[in-house]
Formats: C-alpha cells, structure tokens, sequence
C-alpha cells in the first residue's frame, strides 16, 4: 500500500499545498459574516490598487486572531518555527480581477483561504513554481499554502456576487526574512510605533496578497 506523502515534503518540494478544512465552524461563518459586514459598513480600505474598488482591511484584530490561532497547526504541518506577519482580507465582487504576481518579503508562507462566498460556482485560484499553473478549488474552510515570494498567482474575473477571503502571512524563523516578523519594517517605513514585537495601529499597505 503507497505512504501518503507528509504535508512538509509535499511543500518543500512543490513550493505549494492545499489544505481542507482549516478553519471549522463555527468561526468559520461567524467570520464570514463578520467580512460581510465590515464591507457594507463603509470602514474598509478600497485604494488597493490591486484590486481597485473593493473592500480590503489591513491588520483586522478578528483576522489577526485567526493569524495568531493557526499558527501551531501551520507550524506542524511544514515542519517550520514561523513568525507572524500579519493578516489581510477582502470582500471581492463581480467582476474583479486578481493580477499574477509574487508578494513581498514580509509573505513568505501565506495562507489564503476561503471564507464564503455566493456565486454559482467555486472561483478558481491559479497558482504556478514555475513550471505548469495548478488551478485550486476552494470551499469555505479550505486553504491554499504557498511560497508567497517564489510562487505566481492570480485570479481570473470573478463571476458571483461578493466572495470573503483572508489572506494570513508568516515569515520562517530561520529564514532569509525573518527580520519581517510583525511586519516590522513595513510598519518601520510607514513611521508606524511597534510595540514589543506588535504592531500598534491600524493603515493600509498596497499589494498586500
């Protein structure tokens, strides 16, 4: 009978995993609707210029909590001592786009995953090493694990009324990008206070994911 392959190896080879059920209920759909109304409330960013006119938050204390709470399961499951960057979400909309692109340093594991949506199908998550794009299907709860730095990836348009992701950075301890924990030099460079390792305030950083 075949071994199943642990999810570090698969990692470390393929840059990329995915993940199912990462997050259960019920926190699973009291943040989903938590995103929801953060959208309709008016107090979201929507300058990303990556994706402009859509709500999108920076440094959201609910989705820091999940940051800060996936950790030790992360940790596990690449065979990595990581730090915590930060966490970043979005209410998309009909229509918007996610360019193909790499995140900056401070992205170096990241972890997008689905909080719900209402569409008449899963939007797709296309992401590529290098080689050939895998295209990845996501329900609510499921996770993409990526080398944020090293692996493309993008969206095509999307077709549903509004879908809610989070996006949840890390940064390997004993990695070339460990000096980005917290985001420190982001916040560093926007003359943001970093008190004891956090961050202190709240501001909006362009291509966060």
């Amino acid at each position: 009978m075949a071994t199943q392959q642990h999810p570090a190896e698969l990692f470390a080879q393929q840059k990329y995993l995915v993940a199912r059920s990462v997050i259960p209920e019920p926190l699973l759909s009291v943040a989903y609707v938590y995103a929801l109304k953060m959208a309709q409330s008016g107090h979201m960013f929507t300058d990303d210029p990556q994706v402009p006119d859509t709500p999108s938050m920076y440094g959201d204390p609910m989705m820091e909590s999940i940051l800060d709470v996936f950790l030790p399961n992360l940790e596990q499951a690449l065979n990595l001592k990581l730090f915590q960057t930060y966490a970043y979400f979005r209410v998309y909309k009909t229509g918007d786009i996610l360019k193909k692109h790499k995140d900056r340093p401070a992205c170096e594991i990241s972890v997008t995953t689905t909080l719900g949506y209402e569409a008449d199908s899963i939007w797709p998550i296309y992401v590529s090493n290098g080689g050939q794009p895998t295209e990845v299907l996501l329900n609510p709860g499921d996770a993409l694990v990526y080398r944020g730095c090293e692996c493309d990836h993008w969206r095509e348009p999307f077709k549903g009324k509004h879908q809610a992701q989070v996006f949840l950075h890390y940064v390997d301890q004993n990695g070339p990008y460990a000096e980005h924990r917290y985001d420190q030099i982001n916040l560093k460079s926007h003359g943001e206070d970093v008190d004891g390792g956090r961050r202190v305030g709240e501001f909006q950083l362009a291509n966060q994911s």
